[in-house]
């Protein structure tokens, strides 16, 4: 599946990224694999990879903050429930969770995109 369309070579990295999540490494496969599917340089191997991990962190960054917003809901932590704490405290974690989602993934891609151009160019 060799292809010049960069978006789906995008999102072919970002299927393989969630599907391989297991691993810990995930955004560094799925943006190889996306950066050696549309060939050319390394630029372009950091920007198909990088679009990568944009793609594939929206379910990441969905199920991270639907487990933030739930599980104290619940009471897991043994805290009692207050609503102004709750709101407050969601709110600024849930953005770190979101920022910190985004860079881990895009960053972590943009490198494994620059790795599947240099796999692409020895192999």
């Amino acid at each position: 599946m060799d292809t010049d369309n960069t978006l789906l070579n995008a999102l072919v990295g970002a299927v393989a990224t969630v599907v391989l999540s297991f691993t810990g490494i995930s955004p560094i496969l799925g943006g190889a694999l996306a950066a050696y599917l549309d060939g050319g340089d390394v630029e372009n191997g950091l920007r198909v990879g990088a679009l990568s991990g944009l793609i594939a962190s929206v379910p990441v960054v969905g199920f991270l903050l639907f487990g933030l917003v739930l599980l104290p809901l619940l009471g897991f932590f043994g805290v009692p429930f207050d609503v102004g704490l709750a709101v407050g405290g969601v709110a600024v974690l849930a953005a770190i969770v979101v920022v910190g989602g985004i860079l881990y993934t895009v960053a972590l891609s943009a490198l494994g995109g620059a790795i599947g151009v240099y796999l692409k160019k020895e192999l």
